[in-house]
């Protein structure tokens, strides 16, 4: 069928064959397509939809424009998690390497930031030497020794989206529900997984800012990921503050090295990282349960063996050797440190969890497009969480600038970003919803 027949189906409210469907990614990833045929066709699903039919039939269609990675030799399950992007949002740093000292491979392809949102691979560039873009064979080999591997997508993987998203991008087409599914589970598809758990964040520091939102998309993920024969679950959590008590990319990093060493307990980010992990486990059929799963997650985090995969991982992708030990004098710091003090008395009631983002891109630790460099060192620490009394002087965060002149426009922001009240906010769970 010619592709402007296949526009003009979907224009037009049609439900598309799995034959259509593959014909048209097929056509895109030869280059036969021209730009404009692309943004039609992503138009008429932005207005019409898809049947989670027609969105398993396009993730797997993209999924086999390219590349699709089998794992013969590691003899474990094959797991990997997803978020949806926040600020803070470091899990992924420590629950690859849990899951991977419970018994999972993880080999976790991830991406860069953009926006208010801070990426995976931007805080793993911050350890000298290492690889986010290794060869094959040494991604591969990582993952079966050591249990674990972070790294980026590779052009083989799925590349099909990435022409389409390029094109999506421009044409105000991003937010398609049908579109970021597949979008998202194509590359996951694509690495070869046996199982996903997926972290759909919610609220004023996330892409999906209400609970309905987040539902549409998470049950749109999780509907085709299991109809494409990838199981799956997803679990829905807050963002409307930020999830560690730091943002940017060599503080988060050192945030990790804490967490692995068991200084960040009782936290919101032990809760989701916890939680994350031990939903991977029971979904590989590792645990019975998920208060088994977790009891395994905390043994391997508080033994000291989830460091100790994050250390070898980290040797096995060309950082230093020594690096959990000697994180501090590995990670770049920045030159100026700028207190934020609590403006009056009271209780920290609110965040505007995208403005912290932003004040971390401003500083020079994100990208407004992808092109631009990253400064590894700089960012925010010690951020109170919403519920905490302070007096007026105290400090409830500090700036990590390159300059003295961008910390202190920082410091305005983060100050204007934390609401104080006169009484305490209600608590607020940071798991809202599991979806299966």
């Amino acid at each position: 069928m010619l592709p402007q027949e296949i526009i003009r189906r979907k224009r037009d409210g049609a439900v598309l064959t799995s034959g259509e469907i593959s014909e048209f990614i097929a056509a895109l990833s030869n280059d036969t397509l021209s730009e404009g045929q692309i943004a039609a066709f992503a138009m008429a699903v932005f207005f019409r939809g898809m049947t989670a039919e027609e969105v398993v039939a396009l993730t797997i269609a993209m999924r086999d424009s390219g590349e699709v990675l089998a794992w013969p030799g590691v003899g474990r399950p094959i797991a990997d998690k997803h978020s949806t992007g926040g600020v803070g949002d470091n899990v992924s740093l420590m629950l690859a390497p849990i899951a991977a000292a419970c018994g999972l491979a993880v080999p976790m392809i991830s991406g860069r930031g953009l926006g208010h949102t801070g990426g995976t691979l931007d805080k793993l560039q911050s350890i000298p030497g290492y690889q986010v873009m290794p060869d094959a064979a040494t991604f591969h080999r990582t993952v079966e020794e050591v249990g674990c591997a972070i790294i980026g997508q590779t052009g083989d993987l799925a590349p099909a989206d990435r022409r389409l998203y390029a094109i999506r991008d421009v044409t105000a087409t991003v937010e398609s529900v049908p579109l970021i599914t597949a979008s998202i589970l194509s590359k996951k598809l694509a690495a070869g997984l046996q199982t996903l758990v997926l972290d759909v964040k919610v609220g004023n520091g996330a892409f999906m800012t209400s609970l309905a939102e987040a539902e549409e998309l998470a049950g749109s993920l999780v509907r085709v990921a299991n109809g494409a024969g990838l199981k799956t679950s997803a679990l829905l959590t807050d963002m409307n503050e930020p999830l560690a008590d730091c943002a940017g990319n060599a503080i988060e990093v050192r945030n990790c090295v804490d967490f692995l060493l068991g200084r960040k307990a009782g936290t919101r980010l032990e809760t989701v990282t916890l939680a994350l992990a031990a939903e991977m486990l029971v979904n590989a059929g590792l645990a019975p349960d998920a208060a088994t799963a977790e009891t395994s997650c905390r043994g391997a985090l508080y033994s000291g063996r989830a460091a100790e995969v994050f250390g070898r991982m980290v040797r096995a992708l060309g950082g230093p050797a020594d690096f959990i030990e000697r994180s501090d004098v590995h990670l770049p710091a920045a030159a100026i440190e700028i207190p934020v003090l609590a403006a009056r008395e009271g209780w920290i009631s609110t965040c505007n969890t995208r403005a912290i983002g932003l004040a971390v891109v401003a500083l020079g630790g994100g990208r407004t497009k992808p092109s631009d460099s990253i400064d590894p060192r700089v960012g925010l620490s010690g951020l109170l969480p919403i519920g905490t009394r302070v007096s007026k002087g105290d400090m409830i965060a500090t700036v990590h600038a390159a300059d003295h002149d961008s910390g202190e426009r920082a410091a305005q922001t983060v100050q204007a970003a934390y609401a104080i009240a006169q009484e305490a906010p209600p608590t607020r769970p940071v798991i809202l919803k599991r979806m299966a």
